[in-house]
């Protein structure tokens, strides 16, 4: 057989589901190794603190794990050099703590606790302010101000927050410093009683769900840092990747489980997770769930028997948008809640500065590329556009006139789009191309630019593209391409620029109280029955006049000249100078940022 007797003068046997018995290696220590009747399972040991670990002769086959969960979980267990350099080595927060002293807050609700100011302010324990300075975490976000206390007070949250305000470390933090305080309770019991800890069926503490697999990637990754030095196991399991896999790190122990709704709907009907014990559950970006369709599996998740009911579970609803539906949903799964906004519900941050210009379909791809030179080469640079075939198409074009670019979308595999965001975040391919799926949640330090280049149907998609720039208090520019087919968005994108303090095209203006009375010509055979001249009222910021000549245009048509004759004017101190094309004048990146 090849085996070596004498190493296994004593190994537990184990009759799960019929599988023969399984044992360690020789002393193997804490990075011992599965092996069903010497066939290597596959399964690497979880090494370091809690895991297999095991040596020869050990009788029971006790996991490690299980000794540790009767340790007190407030306590931080030794440090691990490899793993802190792997989790914090270069940790960039990417927030700007100095510019959040302006953001307005209002809580309502009953007996609201009063916000902190500092980290220090409210007791987390010492494992979570450990892993705060690890983080270089100074000062909390406004969220995390109000959101921390309350949940601290085991109070339901619903908060709304300006996309990028820090929504991930508010409902982290105070979550896991409760589950360090209780301990696991119940549900170290509970996986006792289903076979030894870790093995089969696992019961999460606490719950996170979110949309997609990159939000969901980024949670567990921020979990992971604010569970160093402590006896919780983050896991995280969504669609599109190995399932198998994800089954084998879930039965390595599970207390924080990330997940996907699809994907954990499938791992609960394999009597993998349960949710009988789960005291913390939190939905992530709620809004962007309900307009991906998930409704009726978030509900078949939080309403099933075995989860327990709101008011004894703590929930937490995170959004950027609170539409009705949200509404609903939070009464549906909240107590006695409290009403969090942070900043206007639905607005975007003043921090991003944003420019709509006028340009045709058939002109994108060249504006683009002069737009994309203006700006520099290295900045991290979004571009969306509407369809997954679009960016395709896109990716290549920019990559023949010489662009290091990448793309993601729905179509692309899991792999693929993690290795694109690698490379994008990387600053190897400073430019992607992307369909909403990178819309919402993604935290991408430094992304300097966003471009629209395919307007979106509805604001709220506007407002969450936009929002992958300016994060946590640095500064940001978006750049939307308009033309007449984005006229059912004119006069929402027109009350965004407004209220965020933006500079408003005069054409746009027009065209926003042009659609207003729209209803009352709906005689007319098309929106401009009579001719004109030139389009004045297209004009860009600086004065110039942004088409020239465009000639009549009767009957909605392009008569005469539709070149940009007369150049773009002075479009935000001096930035477009010269004719279109080569922009000319003194068109610089410090002109373009308006600094």
């Amino acid at each position: 057989t090849g085996l070596n007797r004498d190493a296994y003068s004593s190994f537990g046997a184990r009759s799960d589901r019929g599988k023969p018995a399984f044992f360690n290696d020789r002393g193997t220590g804490s990075r011992g190794r599965h092996f069903y009747l010497g066939k290597f399972d596959g399964l690497k040991g979880q090494y370091e603190r809690g895991g297999f670990g095991g040596s020869a002769g050990m009788g029971n086959n006790r996991w490690v794990e299980e000794s540790r969960d009767e340790e007190d979980w407030s306590k931080p267990t030794p440090p691990n050099e490899r793993l802190e350099h792997e989790l914090f080595s270069g940790s960039n927060t990417g927030i700007n703590f100095e510019r959040y002293d302006d953001i307005p807050v209002e809580a309502t609700g009953n007996n609201c606790p009063a916000p902190i100011e500092n980290f220090h302010d409210v007791d987390m324990g010492e494992i979570i302010m450990g892993n705060i300075t690890l983080s270089r975490y100074t000062r909390p976000t406004p969220v995390q101000k109000h959101a921390i206390p309350i949940i601290k007070a085991k109070r339901d949250l619903m908060a709304c927050a300006q996309t990028g305000s820090g929504k991930t470390a508010a409902f982290l933090l105070p979550v896991l410093s409760q589950i360090y305080t209780d301990g696991p309770g119940e549900a170290l019991q509970a996986s006792k009683e289903n076979g030894k800890y870790g093995r089969r069926k696992q019961y999460p503490i606490s719950l996170v769900l979110a949309p997609t697999r990159e939000l969901a990637l980024q949670i567990y990754d921020e979990a992971r840092k604010f569970a160093y030095r402590s006896r919780v196991r983050p896991c995280v399991v969504y669609g599109g990747a190995d399932i198998g896999q994800q089954i084998r790190d879930l039965e390595r122990g599970c207390h924080l489980l990330v997940a996907t709704p699809g994907r954990l709907v499938d791992m609960m009907e394999r009597g993998k997770v349960g949710l009988e014990y789960c005291n913390y559950l939190v939905l992530d970006e709620a809004d962007r769930m309900l307009d991906m369709g998930f409704e009726p599996q978030i509900r078949r998740i939080v309403d099933q028997d075995t989860m327990p009911l709101k008011g004894v579970r703590q929930t937490m609803m995170f959004s950027a948008t609170f539409p009705k539906e949200i509404q609903i949903l939070a009464r549906d799964f909240l107590e006695e809640y409290i009403f969090l906004a942070v900043g206007r519900v639905g607005s975007t941050s003043e921090n991003i500065t944003q420019k709509v210009v006028w340009v045709e379909e058939s002109d994108k791809r060249s504006f683009l590329l002069d737009l994309l030179n203006a700006t520099g080469k290295d900045s991290l640079t979004l571009v969306f556009v509407e369809t997954k075939k679009g960016a395709d198409a896109l990716e290549d074009f920019l990559y023949r006139e010489g662009y290091a670019c990448t793309s993601i979308h729905g179509d692309r595999s899991q792999r693929d789009r993690e290795e694109a965001l690698h490379q994008f975040r990387s600053g190897r391919c400073p430019i992607m191309v992307a369909t909403a799926v990178a819309a919402r949640g993604l935290d991408i330090c430094n992304v300097k630019h966003v471009i629209n280049f395919d307007l979106p149907s509805d604001i709220e998609e506007y407002v969450h593209r936009i929002g992958r720039t300016g994060r946590v208090g640095n500064l940001g520019l978006a750049t939307s391409f308009y033309n007449d087919k984005n006229s059912n968005i004119t006069k929402d994108l027109l009350d965004i620029l407004v209220e965020a303090k933006q500079e408003v095209p005069s054409w746009l203006e027009s065209l926003a109280f042009e659609h207003q009375h729209k209803s009352s010509n709906r005689g007319r055979s098309k929106r401009f029955s009579g001719g004109f001249g030139a389009r004045d009222y297209r004009q860009m910021p600086g004065g110039g006049n942004a088409f020239g000549n465009r000639g009549a245009r009767n009957a909605g048509g392009h008569g005469g000249n539709r070149g940009f004759g007369g150049g773009f004017g002075n479009f935000v101190s001096d930035g477009y100078g010269g004719s279109y094309g080569n922009y000319g004048g003194n068109y610089t990146q410090v002109d373009w940022w308006g600094n």
